[in-house]
């Protein structure tokens, strides 16, 4: 029983001191944390829409009328109101992880200022999309809302991924490791992928899972939103292979190849997913996964772009001062 103890105040004692005293390595590890934490909270969205979740907590901030957690309700399913409340935990997760991320910027030596403020866009962000998704319920699920809640996720995931990015490299200035007509190729292929992830927003506002069975629906006509976007997808993947025949002629860096390459998996796998779903009518759960992996798909394309720069190596802590004692009076 001792040893257990022992380990688990140890392990508190490691968590600790990755926030309190970080290194390099810690403040990375928790810069990964916030990449995964984000990504997941797109998925549970996705799990609140595709269950008609939206409204099982039907007020904000509380729950119901009055209490803040899931109470019973003639008018609202139980599991639609634990999946709707716990999306709500959630973000309560993902916001201490973002306040921790930026204590250990905070107390990170020497101090890096562009690492503080890309931690400092972590909990502010957060709580903007807690606020966003209060006007979300308010609205009832009003269908620009609710694009806007999902959008908001993917802009606080780039604060994210260039802070893990940027935690594992020095602050000299960028030297860029590709010629500009490939690093434009790089800079277009992260606006289609935005445009693909604004238009999937459409297509599910418009189509049979947009958070609850009476919430309104954008105007548009599904088949013609779905080709758009499947339109968009493709210029995608076009760019990412202009990219590769662009890398591989130029000789580019091991790196910027292999996280164009991955990504390319990616969306090969995110292709095949969104025909499959689209012709067994959209099943509940691979919308979800499809949310996923497009979070995945956005993450990967915001490394290729970093990777396409060198920031030189990580800066060299300062020594830590030793006391010497003072000389004895003979």
């Amino acid at each position: 029983m001792n040893g257990v103890a022992d380990e688990v105040l140890s392990l508190f004692s490691r968590a600790r001191d990755a926030v309190w005293r970080p290194t390099p390595a810690s403040m990375r590890l928790l810069a990964l944390f916030g990449v995964i934490g984000n990504a997941g909270i797109i998925a549970t969205g996705g799990a609140v829409r595709v269950t008609e979740s939206g409204l099982g907590c039907p007020e904000w901030p509380k729950c119901t009328g009055d209490s803040l957690v899931p109470t019973h309700s003639p008018e609202h399913p139980a599991v639609n109101m634990a999946i709707e409340f716990g999306n709500r935990m959630l973000t309560f997760l993902v916001l201490a992880i973002g306040l921790l991320v930026f204590v250990a910027a905070l107390r990170l030596r020497p101090r890096r200022r562009d690492l503080l403020l890309l931690a400092a866009a972590q909990p502010l962000s957060v709580v903007a999309q807690a606020i966003i998704g209060g006007i979300v319920v308010l609205t009832e699920l009003h269908p620009t809302s609710v694009s806007l809640h999902f959008l908001v996720s993917p802009a606080l995931l780039i604060f994210c991924v260039a802070l893990w990015v940027r935690a594992g490299e020095g602050d000299a200035a960028p030297r860029a490791l590709v010629g500009p007509a490939v690093r434009r190729i790089a800079q277009a292929l992260v606006v289609a992928t935005g445009a693909v992830l604004i238009a999937g927003t459409v297509v599910t506002g418009t189509g049979p899972h947009a958070g609850d069975a009476d919430s309104r629906r954008y105007g548009f006509n599904i088949e013609d939103v779905t080709r758009v976007h499947s339109l968009l997808a493709w210029v995608t993947v076009a760019l990412t292979v202009t990219l590769l025949a662009a890398l591989h002629r130029t000789n580019a860096p091991r790196d910027v190849r292999r996280h164009t390459l991955e990504l390319f998996g990616l969306e090969l796998g995110q292709g095949v997913l969104g025909y499959v779903q689209y012709f067994l009518g959209v099943p509940a759960p691979l919308v979800v996964l499809h949310m996923l992996c497009a979070a995945l798909m956005w993450i990967a394309v915001l490394r290729v772009l970093l990777s396409t720069r060198d920031r030189g190596p990580l800066p060299v802590p300062a020594p830590t001062p030793t006391r010497t004692k003072a000389p004895q009076p003979a």
